[in-house]
């Protein structure tokens, strides 16, 4: 079963990670310490895994579509500074 959110998620990767060793399980907190308690790794995986609708956007568009997304500008994004 996918995550539902984002912060899931990141919870189900946390405990994902002190099940196979690569974080201490003490440093794990509230849900993600439930989590490593009480489900296998597989679902874990599963619950971990990123799937999300970029993914699936990506598979819909064209090439030049995607292409035409990507040079767009976005808000809040810093441009390169004239040199003077």
């Amino acid at each position: 079963m996918p995550a539902k959110s984002k912060k899931q998620q990141m919870a189900a990767g946390a405990a994902l990670a002190a099940k196979r060793g690569k974080r201490s399980k003490s440093s794990l907190k509230g849900p993600s310490r439930q989590m490593a308690k009480s489900m296998s790794k597989t679902e874990l995986r599963k619950m971990a895994k990123t799937k999300g609708p970029s993914r699936q956007m990506a598979k819909s568009m064209s090439k030049t579509e995607l292409r035409k997304m990507a040079k767009t500008k976005r808000k809040g994004k810093p441009t390169k500074k004239k040199r003077r």
